[in-house]
């Protein structure tokens, strides 16, 4: 049996609130400074210096993806370490964007080279995760993403998963800490590429 790699999208494989940023003030005369927190708390309209409202900032995100996913840019060295670890792993991409999304992700994914299952979800990543390690006939599996919740949610669903924090945005990552659920904090696919290598040589689940 195959051990198995759940990778989130964005801000792990692919750069995505630099270019949202700057599509934010090209498009609606917003700053972006993102924190790692909510992005609503991030945005300033330039003319009142007001935040949007929630409602807003979802409509905002939906403005970008998927018709301005093509500003986004690949993270260095994950498309070399996803081919790696897909010599020997079974590899899933589990992004946060709309069912409406998937067929312009797997194609912007490919253009990159990365060319692996993608699975679309909205809310917490526990319950997917938990489907897709049965659905493999639970192998040794490595989780990584960038947002502490659901490394918790995953921990509280699959807590045999290895749990990977990574945030590769040099400009965010300084700002935010390392998630407390998750078994390690690294922000580099080369050092990233080892960590998970190493679990998967363990051949052991996460305890």
């Amino acid at each position: 049996m195959k051990p198995l790699l759940i990778s989130d999208c964005d801000e792990v494989l692919l750069h995505m609130v630099r270019h949202f940023g700057v599509w934010l003030g090209e498009t609606h005369d917003i700053d972006f400074t993102p924190d790692g927190a909510d992005f609503v708390n991030s945005m300033r309209r330039r003319d009142t210096g007001a935040a949007p409202t929630r409602e807003e900032m979802w409509a905002m995100l939906g403005g970008f993806f998927p018709a301005e996913m093509h500003r986004q840019t690949l993270v260095p060295h994950a498309a070399e370490a996803l081919a790696r670890l897909a010599e020997r792993a079974d590899i899933v991409i589990l992004t946060n964007i709309t069912d409406a999304c998937r067929s312009a992700r797997i194609d912007q994914l490919a253009a990159f080279g990365i060319a692996h299952r993608v699975e679309c979800n909205q809310g917490g990543k526990g319950d997917p995760v938990a489907r897709l390690v049965a659905e493999h006939g639970d192998p040794v599996t490595v989780f990584v993403d960038d947002l502490a919740v659901h490394h918790e949610s995953v921990a509280r669903h699959a807590p045999g998963v290895h749990r990977l924090h990574m945030v590769s945005e040099p400009t965010l990552a300084p700002s935010v800490v390392p998630a407390e659920h998750a078994h390690a904090r690294i922000d580099d696919w080369r050092e990233a590429a080892d960590w998970i290598a190493a679990r998967f040589d363990a051949g052991v689940p996460a305890g």
